[in-house]
């Protein structure tokens, strides 16, 4: 544990502040991120006011009744719980499961496995062969690098999903580490054989990796909610509308526009403080532009929520988003942490619209998420003298919206809503 926090420790330092900066404003809800540029303006003489137009306590009066539907059936699920909802995704067998079940149990919450691999198998009773199996299958969720035992492996597996991955970067990482926290690119070309501008593109690759992949599963509920942005229909087309304040302006104080007639040590501070405001305003820039991506994306993948409701909630994963615009997962993660959206359906968490996916029995996905919708409303609607059983609600399903799924199933996402079995329901 101790060597692991002080290579993470190397490369944090190392790292171009600026770079870690941006990270931490992407995360910032407009909320957060206007604090922290009222906070910025206590020591920069520079910044004499910060601009978005409307007030969010307005905003917050005007709003306070608004439903948050997002969260209607979303109980807070731990690390932990997400993780194990992912494994409908893998093709696991009945012996295997219960070891992956174990090592995720096994993980810190910073996503780190702190099981041994030997004691690992003594206590499922397994051989080496098969936790090594498991814990592949536990690598291959998401967010990647979950699973991973040390720093060094965490990147590996974040940068091997990337086209920038070479074979010689897990050597890099475990045995030449402190060249990456040096940015030592000639010793790094030399020893592999490689050339400076694919050993940068690396570097700048392993700085946006995530340290704590798990603190991605954490979430976090806010104080209040004021959305990023609104998505509505006009002239039959879905729109996105940003808010002011998801993008706030800096107003420059005039009285420090002139650095000639200043001694070199003011203008030098002030030069300092100028360099300050650009960044804040590129990390701005890069938080909102990133974001506005995001969220266009989300309203493509979902056009059928946004046309018809909850139903028709499609699955999506980080990954699709991430594959679709070419940025790092958790990248993406990080962007729509504890941010909302307003829509016609009530404000809504952006991570609402990912959604895991339920496979049917004709080899179709569909949302779990719309699927429990549809139960509840089969179930509200049903005869209080003849409840419907599972079976009936599974046949309902197929027949009514061409849902194909197994009665247990049905059971489960029952008994996940809170709902009891149609002979507790039945009106005597």
């Amino acid at each position: 544990m101790k060597a692991r926090l002080v290579q993470e420790q190397t490369l944090q330092w190392k790292m171009n502040q600026s770079l870690l900066q941006a990270i931490h404003i992407l995360q910032f809800s407009s909320v957060e991120l206007i604090d922290y540029i009222q906070e910025i303006s206590k020591e920069n003489p520079l910044i004499e006011e910060v601009n978005y137009d409307y007030d969010i306590a307005q905003y917050r009066s005007s709003n306070s009744s608004s439903a948050v539907i997002g969260e209607i059936n979303q109980a807070e699920l731990t690390m932990y719980d997400q993780l194990k909802k992912q494994l409908y995704t893998l093709d696991i067998t009945k012996e295997i499961k219960p070891l992956v079940e174990f090592g995720i149990d096994s993980l810190n919450e910073d996503g780190y496995l702190e099981i041994d691999l030997d004691l690992w198998a003594d206590k499922c009773n397994s051989t080496i062969k098969q936790v090594e199996q498991a814990l592949s299958m536990i690598q291959s969720l998401e967010p990647v690098g979950i699973g991973a035992r040390n720093l060094s492996e965490c990147i590996v597996l974040q940068l091997q999903s990337l086209p920038v991955y070479r074979p010689f970067i897990k050597n890099l990482m475990t045995e030449h580490l402190e060249w990456i926290a040096e940015e030592n690119i000639s010793a790094i070309t030399k020893h592999y054989d490689t050339n400076d501008t694919q050993v940068k593109k690396i570097i700048e690759q392993i700085k946006s990796c995530h340290p704590k992949p798990g603190r991605l599963l954490i979430t976090k509920r806010p104080d209040y909610i004021i959305p990023e942005a609104s998505i509505y229909k006009e002239m039959g087309m879905w729109k996105i509308s940003f808010y002011k304040w998801n993008a706030p302006t800096i107003k420059i104080n005039k009285t420090y526009e002139d650095l000639k007639d200043l001694e070199k040590e003011a203008a030098d501070y002030l030069k300092e403080k100028y360099k300050q405001v650009d960044w804040l305003k590129q990390a701005i820039s890069y938080r909102t532009s990133t974001l506005e991506r995001v969220i266009q994306t989300i309203v493509e993948k979902q056009y059928m929520f946004f046309e018809h409701g909850a139903f028709m909630l499609q699955p999506l994963t980080l990954r699709e988003i991430s594959n679709e615009l070419d940025i790092h997962n958790s990248t993406i993660s990080r962007a729509i942490s504890n941010k909302y959206v307003q829509t016609k359906h009530g404000v809504l968490p952006i991570k609402f619209f990912l959604q895991s996916g339920i496979r049917q029995e004709n080899g179709k996905q569909t949302a779990a998420f719309a699927v429990k919708q549809l139960i509840t409303e089969l179930i509200q609607h049903e005869s209080k003298h003849k409840p419907l059983s599972d079976e009936a609600i599974k046949n309902k399903l197929a027949e009514e919206f061409g849902i194909t799924i197994a009665r247990r199933t049905v059971m489960k996402y029952r008994e996940q809503l809170g709902i009891r079995s149609s002979m507790k329901r039945r009106d005597l």
